[in-house]
């Protein structure tokens, strides 16, 4: 194993590195809680705090009303499409997809998030950054030029990359707030080695690379900004791993074999959505809410969109504690297990999704409720608006039906959202990485 050490490093921080291995491991995966952690926790709670929306039925409501009037201009203006070779089907998508100097144009990405985490900006107010080194030999000092040092950078910023990569990453990637990872118009690969992690920041987008086979990292002295190095424990294997952090975006991201979770978001992390991602060849998918104690995870809101759950996958998609989860118009196929499941009452709004169950009679169910009795999960909102269920599929509802706001008027345009689950295929037909090329619609 090649080791971890800068051979610059003074004795006293290499034998700290040594203990690493002797601390108790916290889910936080900090080995040392010093003064800047904590004062960096404590803001995370106060922007948690902020990022909570009060009338959450009207985040869900409006995503709906997009895809709504997505589809009305998608069916009423096929011929043009065609013709200008626009493919976009979804509201995100058309908000940006049609334009060919797309390149030129890249923070017009930050207008066209939806869902919860429709106030992130990313790096938009900030300079852009190159990638042109795909190395990341050194996580105490990183180099300049590579995805490593971009990441920590104080400012925000609007990282893009200067050629095709694949970046074996030798710990965890530990953002700063207020930044972009945009992958088009490279073919970008995080794969082989650690996965990205949000610990106590907020306003992150990550969009249009692929993340595959993400493996622990042994932890030690990692910089996670240009004025602090943090002493980890061995990390779980996630490919992103949200923790206590709010206004996150990940859009047009693939992701496949992950030791642990391919997306997890835990404790007091919020305002999140999930879009036009592809997943694959995984067991346990998306952990949103990591324990039943965590009463913190109460107010936790994300929006899960347009994704594709292919083949090889087994459970978790989502697996939910505590928040508010809004699925919608995502194409399930072939689950091993289940889809969606729960505990600790969360709040599970499913439309227009197309599930469809595998041949095994024993995984026909949709949801999963986990660690409560009947009697406690028969009050638990978890409700069913527009689905297609396909071989046997079905969704077992409970608690509260879904209320609409009064804008929710029914009329021919807005019932497009009530037949969907025929039509969750043609939303999200663009799942996962684009091929995006400049000049050229993606």
């Amino acid at each position: 194993m090649a080791s971890i050490y800068n051979i610059n490093m003074p004795i006293v921080l290499v034998s700290l590195l040594c203990l690493v291995a002797l601390l108790p491991e916290t889910n936080a995966k900090i080995a040392a809680m010093d003064d800047y952690l904590r004062k960096k926790a404590e803001q995370s709670h106060v922007e948690y705090i902020k990022a909570y929306v009060p009338n959450p039925e009207a985040v869900a409501d409006e995503i709906s009303k997009e895809v709504g009037e997505t589809m009305v201009h998608h069916i009423t203006n096929r011929r043009h499409l065609q013709e200008d070779g626009n493919k976009a089907t979804n509201p995100i998508d058309r908000c940006w997809r049609g334009d060919r100097n797309w390149d030129k144009n890249r923070k017009r990405l930050v207008d066209c998030v939806l869902g919860f985490g429709r106030h992130t900006t990313g790096g938009r107010d900030g300079d852009f950054y190159v990638v042109t080194d795909n190395s990341d030999d050194d996580v105490y000092n990183p180099r300049p030029g590579t995805l490593r040092h971009a990441v920590i950078q104080t400012e925000p910023l609007w990282i893009i990359f200067d050629r095709d990569m694949l970046i074996k990453l030798k710990q965890e990637l530990i953002f700063a707030s207020d930044k972009t990872v945009d992958g088009r118009g490279a073919k970008v690969r995080i794969a082989y080695g650690a996965g990205f992690t949000m610990q106590f920041v907020h306003n992150v987008i990550i969009h249009n690379i692929r993340m595959h086979n993400i493996i622990p990292a042994y932890g030690g002295l990692i910089r996670d900004a240009v004025d602090h190095i943090g002493l980890r424990t061995i990390s779980d294997g996630d490919a992103i791993s949200i923790y206590s952090s709010n206004n996150i975006w990940i859009d047009h991201v693939s992701l496949s074999k992950a030791t642990d979770g391919l997306i997890d978001a835990i404790e007091g992390s919020t305002a999140i959505t999930i879009s036009n991602c592809k997943f694959n060849n995984h067991n346990a998918v998306m952990l949103l809410g990591a324990h039943d104690s965590t009463t913190e995870d109460k107010l936790m809101q994300t929006t899960i969109a347009f994704n594709r759950f292919g083949e090889g996958l087994v459970q978790r998609m989502p697996r939910c504690r505590w928040g508010l989860f809004h699925i919608i118009n995502n194409y399930y196929s072939h689950w091993k297990m289940y889809a969606i499941g729960g505990s600790a009452n969360p709040t599970i709004i499913s439309q227009g999704n197309r599930y469809k169950a595998s041949d095994n009679s024993n995984t026909k169910q949709v949801t999963k409720r986990e660690y409560s009795t009947e009697e406690e999960w028969k009050n638990w909102q978890w409700q069913s608006e527009g689905d297609v269920f396909v071989n046997g599929a079905y969704f077992k509802a409970s608690g509260l039906k879904i209320k609409h706001n009064h804008w929710s008027v029914v009329t021919k345009r807005h019932m497009m959202k009530f037949r969907p689950g025929s039509y969750a295929g043609r939303l999200s037909r663009y799942a996962g990485v684009l091929k995006c090329v400049a000049g050229k619609l993606c």
